[in-house]
C-alpha cells in the first residue's frame, strides 16, 4: 500500500513571490509549443528540454523516438519531460550514482523549476520514490498542481525567476549550486583535487613577443649544444721526462 505523501509547509522562495522585473537579456526564455512559428522554433524547444533535464545532451543519449512524436503533435511537451527524466541517461546519471533525497533535490529542481523547501520536503518525496518507484514519483510530480499552474501541457520547464534585482549575484543556476554528485560521491571519486602550481607564469605582451626569425627564438637552442672541438690535453711539467724526451744533438767534429 502507497503511503499518502507527507505535508509539508512552503518556503517563502524568490518564485513564489510576484515580480515586476523589467525584460532584460538574464530572463528565462520561455518555450512553448503555443507559439511556434517554424520547424527552427520546435529545434530550440527541445533543445531547452534537453538542457534544463541532462544539461547537455551527447548525440547517444538524445530520445530521438521521442523527438519524433513530439514534433508529429502525436505527445506533448508535459510527456516528452515525463519522457527525458524516465530515460536511461537520467536514471545513470542522477538516479544510480546519488542517494533518494539527493536524486529528489535534483528532480525537483529540473521538473517544477525550484529548490526543495525544506529537509521535509525531500523526506516527503524520497517516500513517494521507495513506496512508488521512480515512475510514480516522476508521475505525481508532473501531475501536481504546481507544475500545471506554472507550466502546462506545452511549456518547458525553467528555473522561475532565476535573478534578483538588488543582489549582484542573483540566484545560481541549478548545475552550478547543485551538482550532480553529492559531497559523499565526489570524496569517493576524489575531486575537486587541488592541483600546486609550482612555476611561475609570466605574461608577456604580445608586442614584446618574439616574431618568427628573431634571434631570440634560436638561443635557447644555440645553448643547450655546449662546446664543440678536440678537449686540449692538460700536462704537468712534474710528469715530462726531459732528458729522454728532448732530442739530444750531436756537435759535428766529435766522435
Amino acid at each position: 500500500m502507497a503511503l499518502p505523501l507527507l505535508d509539508y509547509a512552503p518556503k517563502s522562495q524568490n518564485q513564489r513571490v510576484e515580480g515586476y522585473e523589467v525584460g532584460n537579456d538574464d530572463k528565462p526564455r520561455i518555450f512553448s509549443t503555443d507559439n511556434l512559428l517554424s520547424s527552427s522554433d520546435m529545434d530550440n524547444l527541445i533543445e531547452a528540454a534537453y538542457r534544463q533535464m541532462f544539461f547537455h545532451a551527447f548525440a547517444a543519449d538524445r530520445e530521438r523516438y521521442l523527438e519524433s512524436q513530439l514534433r508529429n503533435g502525436q505527445i506533448t511537451v508535459r510527456d516528452f519531460i515525463r519522457g527525458l527524466v524516465l530515460s536511461d541517461r537520467y536514471r545513470r546519471s542522477f538516479y544510480d550514482l546519488n542517494s533518494n533525497y539527493r536524486f529528489v533535490e535534483q528532480t525537483v529542481q529540473r521538473v517544477l523549476g525550484r529548490d526543495v523547501y525544506s529537509e521535509r520536503e525531500k523526506i516527503a518525496w524520497s517516500i513517494v520514490v521507495a513506496t512508488k518507484g521512480i515512475r510514480g514519483f516522476v508521475d505525481q510530480l508532473l501531475d501536481s498542481e504546481e507544475y500545471l499552474d506554472n507550466f502546462g501541457y506545452s511549456t518547458v520547464p525553467y528555473q522561475r525567476r532565476r535573478n534578483l534585482p538588488g543582489r549582484a549575484e542573483g540566484e545560481l543556476p541549478f548545475n552550478i549550486k547543485s551538482p550532480r554528485y553529492e559531497d559523499y560521491t565526489r570524496a569517493k571519486l576524489g575531486f575537486p583535487q587541488i592541483i600546486w602550481q609550482t612555476e611561475v607564469r609570466r605574461y608577456v605582451p604580445q608586442e614584446k613577443k618574439a616574431k618568427a626569425g628573431d634571434p631570440a627564438n634560436f638561443l635557447a637552442m644555440a645553448q643547450s649544444y655546449g662546446q664543440i672541438g678536440n678537449t686540449p690535453q692538460r700536462l704537468s711539467p712534474f710528469n715530462v721526462d726531459f732528458q729522454k724526451d728532448v732530442p739530444y744533438r750531436q756537435k759535428s767534429g766529435v766522435r
